[in-house]
């Protein structure tokens, strides 16, 4: 069940920025990150975002008026785990202002809302709902060992063919570049993903 009702939604931070990652790096992007999170990667850099509880609940009315005065490209709908959340109010509202909207997501609840592009992140700590493999524009998989590869394909094979992949080293664990590297030189339906906020400094 969906953690809160369809007139506002529990928010860590809405900022302007730039995309850090994936097909779209590089545009102007709005994120709304959603407060939530049950997957418990070890990893995250939002831990802040796992404790709903701890952030304020905002109107959609009012998110959705934040992204328009931003002037986005896109709109980025990140966390914490979005889909633990009902969507659908949020994007029609989104969209019904011309605004292209995106999905970050693990995939780890049912599918809600209506986007443009989604990027699907699976995470082996607690495994996708089955609705998100037919809305995968790109897949983003984690990579910090071996194991993590054969987790890569097994998501590989229930996606679209024409969806992009994508592997992302594990930003603290040093061996887990050159995994993804040679991972990569060998299997030409894949590519690297580099954290380019990182990079620059920015959110």
């Amino acid at each position: 069940m969906p953690l809160t009702n369809q007139l506002s939604l529990p928010i860590v931070e809405t900022f302007h920025s730039v995309q850090g990652e994936g097909a779209w790096m590089g545009a102007s992007a709005f994120f709304i990150r959603l407060a939530g999170c049950d997957v418990g990667c070890p990893w995250c850099d939002t831990k802040i975002s796992w404790n709903v509880k701890k952030h304020p609940q905002v109107a959609i009315a009012d998110l959705v008026n934040q992204a328009v005065n931003a002037k986005p490209a896109i709109v980025v709908i990140t966390g914490g785990e979005p889909l633990m959340h009902d969507l659908t109010e949020l994007t029609q509202q989104l969209k019904a202002k011309g605004l292209r909207v995106h999905l970050e997501t693990s995939g780890a609840y049912p599918f809600s809302g209506k986007f443009d592009w989604v990027t699907f992140s699976p995470k082996q700590f607690k495994h996708p709902h089955i609705s998100i493999y037919e809305q995968v524009s790109e897949l983003k998989v984690v990579i910090k060992e071996d194991s993590d590869l054969l987790w890569a394909e097994q998501n590989a094979a229930n996606i679209s063919p024409q969806s992009l992949k994508y592997l992302q080293a594990e930003w603290s664990t040093e061996s887990s570049r050159n995994l993804v590297m040679e991972y990569v030189l060998g299997h030409q339906d894949w590519r690297v993903s580099i954290q380019t906020h990182k990079l620059l400094g920015v959110r």
